[in-house]
């Protein structure tokens, strides 16, 4: 009952995932990022072991494969589940169970997977591929969601609408960016807006946050004020 794309940002080498469904709550369950190392979306029948596991094989050096082979080995459901994952070198391997329901599958491009079940059609996988490599002079999170927009566009899950999430780590182990609409009339809209607003504060305090680098990060208030004021003059 849901669509998603999973993809690592050239520019930052930032892990994200990004997806919507017409289920409640989708960002709980399905997105899960290990830091630097790689990304995993378990979806339709959800197991949620698929991600536990998944990112505790990658944090433990297997490739998106092996990954794969090892979480479908040890489940008997595994006929009615979708998952796909990308490593830290950009190997994307992905499974959908015979017993989805149509339409659905997968399609994978250079540092980029979407994969989804449930859908209107192949178009909607399609359009996100097509949108998200058209998009690259776009910021990662709103290209991201540009992709979704356009999947959704395509006809998205074709039983409606109702949750998306959007979920973006860097080298640490807390996210850069974690956003849910978990009951809403347009959710993919309501993390563009929340994206927007994540731009006033968020971006600018998350710099002072503490790092394995860095474990008192800055406490510095008159420098995450500069920040915020360097921002504001740039935008107006």
């Amino acid at each position: 009952m849901t669509w998603s794309i999973i993809a690592r940002d050239p520019a930052t080498g930032q892990f994200g995932i990004a997806v919507a469904t017409r289920f409640f709550a989708v960002g709980a369950r399905v997105p899960y990022i290990a830091a630097g190392l790689g990304a995993i979306a378990t979806q339709a029948f959800v197991n949620p072991y698929y991600g536990i596991d998944g990112v505790r094989l990658l944090r433990e050096g297997l490739n998106a494969h092996d990954v794969l082979s090892t979480l479908l080995a040890t489940d008997d459901g595994r006929e009615s589940r979708q998952l796909h994952i990308m490593d830290a070198s950009g190997e994307i391997a992905a499974h959908t169970g015979r017993d989805c329901v149509d339409w659905c599958g997968h399609v994978a491009g250079s540092s980029f997977s979407v994969a989804g079940n449930m859908l209107a059609g192949a178009g909607v996988l399609d359009e996100t591929a097509r949108t998200y490599i058209a998009n690259d002079s776009l910021p990662f999170p709103r290209r991201l969601l540009a992709a979704m927009r356009a999947g959704e566009a395509a006809g998205g899950d074709k039983r409606g609408k109702q949750s998306a999430a959007l979920l973006i780590h860097g080298e640490e182990e807390w996210a850069a960016l974690d956003l849910r609409a978990d009951d809403h009339p347009d959710p993919l809209g309501e993390l563009e807006r929340l994206e927007q607003v994540s731009q006033e504060l968020w971006v600018h305090f998350r710099a002072s946050l503490p790092t394995r680098q860095n474990p008192a990060g800055n406490t510095d208030r008159s420098v995450i004020d500069a920040r915020v004021a360097a921002a504001r003059a740039a935008r107006s």
